[in-house]
């Protein structure tokens, strides 16, 4: 049984029924580590039906003003069909609700979204684009609905000949950073619901959280491919009270990162029946100085993702990690299946440490690959908790200024310097837990 404290419980359950209230939807007792599924809204602001012919226009405008014009505590409804636009400003109260069969399509002309003349280009900032749909200073409302948002990150960018994504990788390959739009971006907000959504085709990351008080993302999809650099999938950064549940992503990069910079902690996130494929793995980090801290992840499975449970930091940007408890995750394909290390960057340099402690892993089960636990130094170990934790003898420990606790449950392989085990590990029966990922119909043209 999964078990969560106290503390984390009443938060994430008391910032639920706050958020789900406008929704019709009933707290499950106290005690309960589950959450009811949010329901669809039964108030409506508007509802549009696209262009007849996709190319006929942009729908920006027809779309912000109807959602400038939208009631607190109501729905815009895009019915089913391809609408086109350029960046869009999400006012509080209002939620944007995508139906089946419709696409929101994001326009690739770096000048719609552009801050200070560098969006599309390569500089050594990377901030220079606007977010393709923004929530700011905003409380309430959310995107639902079992439509799409496509970012439309591997078409051409208007006027060039390249697209968002060709321009990240360039970036790579020159030590510069890309200005390109995120997909979703959350600043300053709380009590947010996204729903059923899928999420696809990002030019960078696809959705952002920063200083966010209650965020829930239910039954999300998040589709883009491997190569695609920098396209993470939820970040929640410097926020409070996260509730990922029953999603499923694919991304170029973090699958989920959970971060903390100079703005703040980021504190209760919780994780709950989420399947991760290609991407970089359940993260935490790699800015970690403003402390991170209560994060529960249960029920998941990591499937090809190069590294699986995952903290990164360094002393550019390293602080305390600490309580975090994994339980019930199945991996297989993944280089790095455990991931744990403070020094991700081995060229940074600075006097922020980090420091990981009160790490749990519980009936972990995996297959090959190397499994690092890498703390800083003898001062600055890593403090790590691990019962039931089973990889095949092929998979092999890196370890480095570690202390370890074994539970009852055993692990397998024996790290180094543990003593032998007097009982067998038991793996999980992950078979029951492979999910293939759900694709979302694309509308077809008209």
């Amino acid at each position: 049984m999964f078990i969560l404290h106290c503390n984390l419980k009443v938060i994430i359950s008391g910032m639920l029924a706050v958020l789900v209230s406008g929704f019709s939807a009933t707290l499950l007792a106290q005690d309960s580590p589950d959450f009811p599924e949010p329901a669809l809204p039964t108030h409506i602001c508007a509802r549009l039906v696209p262009h007849q012919v996709y190319s006929s226009g942009d729908d920006t405008q027809r779309l912000q003003s109807a959602i400038d014009n939208c009631p607190r505590g109501e729905a815009l409804q895009l019915l089913a069909g391809r609408f086109f636009s350029g960046p869009l400003t999400m006012k509080s109260g209002v939620t944007l609700w995508i139906s089946h069969g419709a696409m929101l399509a994001a326009n690739p002309d770096p000048r719609v979204y552009d801050k200070n003349g560098r969006c599309g280009t390569l500089d050594h900032k990377g901030n220079g684009c606007r977010p393709f749909i923004l929530f700011r200073n905003t409380d309430g409302g959310g995107i639902i609905g079992e439509g799409i948002i496509d970012g439309q990150g591997g078409e051409l960018m208007k006027g060039e000949n390249e697209s968002w994504w060709q321009l990240a990788r360039r970036a790579q390959t020159e030590g510069r950073a890309q200005n390109v739009p995120r997909l979703v971006e959350i600043d300053d907000g709380s009590h947010i619901l996204f729903h059923g959504i899928t999420l696809r085709n990002s030019p960078g990351f696809h959705v952002t959280l920063k200083n966010v008080q209650g965020a829930i993302f239910w039954g999300v999809r998040i589709d883009t491919p491997a190569n695609a650099r920098n396209t993470d999938g939820i970040d929640p950064i410097s926020s409070q009270n996260i509730l990922i549940a029953h999603s499923f992503i694919r991304t170029g990069d973090d699958n989920v990162a959970i971060k903390a910079g100079a703005g703040g902690p980021t504190r209760h996130v919780l994780l709950v029946d989420n399947h991760f494929y290609w991407g970089h793995g359940m993260s935490i980090g790699s800015e970690t100085v403003g402390g991170i801290s209560d994060i529960r992840v249960r029920d998941l499975t990591l499937d090809g993702t190069t590294s699986g449970l995952r903290i990164k930091s360094d002393n550019s940007r390293g602080g305390l990690v600490s309580d975090i408890r994994y339980e019930n995750v199945c991996l297989r394909g993944n280089r790095r299946p455990l991931d744990f290390d403070t020094r991700y960057d081995v060229h940074a340099s600075g006097s922020n440490i980090p420091v990981y402690r009160d790490i749990s892993l519980s009936h972990i089960s995996g297959e090959t690959g190397q499994l690092v636990l890498r703390g800083y130094d003898a001062v600055h170990s890593l403090h790590f908790v691990l019962d039931g934790v089973y990889f095949s003898n092929a998979a092999r420990w890196l370890i480095e200024s570690a202390q370890l606790r074994i539970g009852p449950g055993g692990v397998s392989p024996v790290p180094p310097g543990e003593a032998p085990l007097q009982q067998s590990v038991v793996a999980a029966d992950c078979a029951k837990n492979w999910s293939p990922f759900p694709v979302t119909d694309m509308p077809s043209v008209k």
